[in-house]
């Protein structure tokens, strides 16, 4: 097969591959501006009357919300505790060190059923469930991984001697950590920090076993809402996690740049 042919292969091969990628969001996006009642593909009509509706329904605005805090307490809880784990297993010997990285693994070793169930009583015991911000501290336990995962890529990357010429400088270990080591890390760290976002925004799963009805979150608004009807609102609300999933990925790309996240993965 002459070059030519085989540019032409690929390019289909690839084309088709995007379109079977693609066409799950494309379905949804046009089944949430229908002006029917009934959610389907190709749509009745054109209407945004699912967005106002949505932006109306105080159900899922509040679910909205809450999922919103559930994701910076995570977030906020990941970036501390996952920088000084991947810089601890990557940067120092520490005896035992392979136990340890395997211990920090753990939590994708144990099925998200047995994670909510063990908060859930954990929580109970302790009187905090049913509240938000446990919520947030649960979803950075199972998802910690991917925030070590990507400082580690960046920490491995660090030249030690620019620590070490900081110390020879005058720079104490407190001032090398924060002036050289924290700098050199933080592409790995921003994107971390942005998978910890969105994997909390979306996590369903160990929300349902850790929330109330005072306390749904927006996936779980979801999954009660389809156990009664489904109607196009629901389209419109994938359309939302759509969005910030573009928006995520869009400030992975400005700030640290799609090829470091990809190594970093």
């Amino acid at each position: 097969m002459k070059d030519g042919g085989k540019t032409l292969c690929f390019a289909l091969v690839a084309g088709l591959c995007v379109l079977i990628l693609s066409l799950p969001t494309i379905i949804i996006i046009g089944a949430s501006v229908t002006s029917g009642s009934i959610l389907r593909f190709p749509p009745e009509g054109f209407s945004l009357r699912w967005y106002e509706e949505l932006v109306e329904a105080d159900a899922f605005r509040d679910a909205f919300w809450r999922t919103l805090h559930v994701s910076l307490v995570c977030t906020a809880i990941s970036i501390p505790a996952g920088v000084l784990a991947a810089l601890a297993t990557v940067r120092y010997r520490l005896r035992f060190r392979a136990a340890i990285q395997v211990y920090l693994l753990l939590p994708f070793t144990v099925p998200l059923v047995v994670s909510g169930i063990g908060m859930m009583v954990f929580f109970g015991e302790i009187r905090i469930l049913g509240q938000i911000w446990p919520v947030g501290i649960g979803l950075c336990v199972i998802n910690l991984p991917f925030m070590i995962w990507a400082v580690s890529a960046s920490a491995g990357a660090l030249d030690p001697e620019l620590e070490n010429a900081a110390a020879n400088c005058g720079a104490n270990p407190v001032q090398v950590f924060f002036t050289v080591t924290i700098p050199a890390v933080m592409p790995g760290v921003i994107t971390g920090a942005l998978l910890m976002f969105i994997l909390a925004f979306n996590e369903f799963l160990v929300s349902l076993f850790l929330t109330d009805s005072r306390t749904v979150t927006l996936p779980v608004q979801i999954y009660n809402s389809i156990r009664s009807v489904i109607t196009p609102d629901l389209a419109a609300v994938s359309v939302v996690y759509i969005g910030v999933a573009l928006v995520t990925v869009w400030a992975i790309d400005r700030l640290v740049g799609l090829e470091i996240f990809l190594k970093s993965r």
